[in-house]
């Protein structure tokens, strides 16, 4: 595992103009044309805006980028001593334009990058987070080292994303246990009510995801249930998330944690995540 860290050369060139951004995005290519693809507009209308968000963050990016280091080492030794997962990954530290706050890399093997304007500099957040991120990355790599027949798997189907972050949720609470429940899914410490109302209505909740996962667009699905800029149907986001992390338990209940890590890889998986899906909680 090596971290690469942007971060200094950021913080001791930064001049708030949008040519200092792209000569900070040409020093680390690869890491931003990922991020740029896939995680935030680059325009410059975006960058203009971030521009003028940065002073805002600075402190904040300073305790985040002081804070997550260590975790990083402690989180992958925890990772190795419970799952014998190593990660020979990078492990990218950037300053976005206030896009995704962390994501692994489109790769069977995937990099990891953390996007430091957007993180909570809490220690327990920061902890969750990293937790939640190697989790998607443990999950391929325990599922490569399994035999994992890659051109099988249907990345663009939400039954997948149910299993991918379903995995990550429920490994982040093995490796970071014993916090508010709600962090595991926002964080920080603002999503007690989100938590409260998935519970309460998790049987509508999963019936509204089953119709729309039989009616709509993935690249619609993925907008209203996994990501931020969700949530019409029930005002709450990332709804997706919690059901995903019931769905793991189920799993897990039935074939133990091992399999259930690596189950996207069975023959039979997606019928046996649309089964799931059509059963009341």
């Amino acid at each position: 595992m090596k971290i690469v860290d942007t971060v200094p050369f950021f913080m001791e060139n930064y001049k708030p103009n949008i040519e200092f951004l792209k000569t900070y995005y040409r020093q680390y290519p690869d890491i931003f044309d990922e991020y740029f693809a896939y995680h935030c507009q680059n325009t410059d209308d975006r960058l203009g805006q971030s521009i003028q968000r940065y002073p805002d963050s600075f402190d904040q990016i300073k305790q985040v980028h002081q804070n997550i280091k260590p975790i990083i080492a402690e989180v992958g030794y925890r990772y190795e001593g419970l799952y014998g997962v190593s990660f020979p990954i990078d492990i990218n530290l950037i300053v976005g334009g206030y896009g995704s706050n962390a994501y692994t890399h489109r790769q069977y093997v995937p990099n990891i990058t953390f996007a430091l304007e957007r993180l909570s500099p809490n220690v327990n957040h920061l902890k969750v987070i990293v937790a939640h991120e190697f989790g998607h990355a443990a999950q391929n790599i325990l599922s490569n080292e399994a035999g994992i027949n890659w051109s099988e798997v249907r990345w663009d189907s939400p039954l997948t994303w149910l299993s991918q972050e379903g995995t990550a949720t429920y490994l982040s609470r093995c490796i970071i246990p014993n916090l508010n429940p709600s962090i595991y899914f926002s964080y920080d410490d603002e999503g007690s009510k989100w938590l409260a109302f998935a519970e309460t209505h998790k049987n509508r909740i999963k019936d509204a995801f089953r119709e729309d996962f039989f009616n709509q667009t993935s690249k619609d699905m993925f907008r209203e249930w996994f990501s931020i800029n969700g949530g019409k149907q029930f005002g709450y986001s990332r709804l997706g998330y919690y059901l995903a992390d019931l769905f793991f338990q189920d799993q897990v209940i039935k074939s133990g944690e091992r399999k259930a890590i690596m189950s996207w890889k069975d023959e039979g998986f997606y019928d046996k995540a649309k089964d799931w899906l059509s059963r009341q909680e």
